[in-house]
């Protein structure tokens, strides 16, 4: 007998948490999952990934508070036996209302940002923290992707150790380097950059737009995504002189190619959990220089050096920018991604999880 599982997401947007979801329902075990999505918004690039034989709920309520009594109806006439959100908002709602739900199912939360970093920085941060630590104590499971981030659930928000588990991100490193075969560069002799997430605060595109400023005239940077920020960035980078050496790229379901060409990825961050934009450029071959900030990037840094540089936001990520050379590789390089991030081996993790979190 199969388990039904249902994965919530907000909508189909080309973030981190959504990728991450997706990849594992497609790599899930069949023979033992029958899993679904509930999105309240079924909007988004992403949309492609979503698995042919994968039943969608399109709720069509973008907003959590409009949605939620919807959530809760959905959840009561699927009936699954497990349910796993992966965003703190949703997280902390479904948490809430927990005695709405189908008696007997499991509530699994997949926090996607370092607690220390993500809630100081949200618009009600002691609110926030205030439910953190009320309601993840009652998950079933809270997965995290770092041991960084396992500490914090238990040290800050008081999860028990028995219910964390560790979850690394899954990234499908054949399929990334057969799309990046060919490595794209951008023309020129200095080094080339590129950097990738959503256009917000977070990310911490500012600051790189400012430190980048700092190069010599021949580095060129690219940036990939979309969001709010878009046209402040764009203003800024103008106003900085920058127009000539940075190019706003858009989203891009697939920038691997980009990521093999360049010199390195850069990651600006405010707040991580555990990028994936590094994981997919490491698999690649490209470098990454990363703030202390970025999460579990940190935890790679420690043990592959030649593979993440962690440098403070200013003086410190200027230095490890300006001390790379360019040089157009000759083909894909190697991968720097450590193993153990394969789909079906992460899918299989997932699926112990979820048949033993009585």
């Amino acid at each position: 007998m199969t388990l039904r599982v249902a994965f919530i997401l907000p909508s189909f947007a080309g973030g981190g948490a959504e990728r991450v979801v997706l990849t594992l329902i497609g790599a899930l075990d069949r023979a033992r999952f029958a899993p679904e999505l509930i999105v309240l918004d079924g909007a988004g690039p992403l949309v492609a990934l979503v698995p042919g034989d994968v039943p969608v709920t399109d709720l069509a309520r973008p907003r959590l508070r409009a949605a939620l009594p919807a959530l809760i109806g959905a959840l009561r006439a699927r009936r699954p036996a497990a349910v796993l959100s992966s965003l703190g908002y949703i997280n902390v709602a479904l948490l809430a209302c927990r005695r709405f739900l189908p008696v007997g199912v499991r509530l699994v939360v997949r926090e996607a940002n370092m607690p220390s970093l993500s809630l100081p920085a949200n618009p009600w941060p002691s609110l926030f923290r205030l439910l953190y630590r009320r309601y993840y104590p009652r998950a079933d499971v809270v997965l995290c992707s770092s041991r960084a981030m396992a500490g914090e659930m238990t040290r800050l928000i008081g999860v028990p150790d028995k219910r964390i588990r560790q979850l690394v991100n899954p990234v499908d490193v054949e399929a990334l380097r057969a799309t990046a075969e060919r490595p794209r560069r951008e023309p020129g002799e200095g080094a080339r950059f590129v950097a990738a997430g959503r256009l917000s605060r977070q990310k911490g595109f500012d600051r790189l737009l400012g430190m980048f400023a700092s190069l010599p005239t021949d580095a060129h940077l690219t940036i990939f995504g979309q969001g709010p920020d878009a046209a402040a960035l764009a203003a800024l980078a103008a106003r900085l002189g920058l127009n000539d050496r940075v190019r706003f790229a858009g989203f891009d379901p697939a920038p691997w190619a980009s990521y093999a060409g360049a010199d390195a990825l850069l990651l600006p961050s405010r707040w991580e959990g555990m990028p994936n934009a590094a994981l997919e450029a490491l698999a690649c071959g490209a470098p990454v220089i990363a703030t202390p900030e970025s999460g579990g990037v940190a935890e790679i840094a420690a043990t592959a050096p030649e593979a993440v540089v962690l440098a403070e936001a200013g003086a410190p990520f200027v230095e490890a920018m300006a001390a790379v050379r360019g040089a157009a590789p000759e083909g894909l390089r190697p991968s720097l991604l450590a193993a153990g991030h394969e789909p079906n081996e992460v899918a299989a993790r997932l699926g112990e999880i979820l048949a033993t979190c009585d």
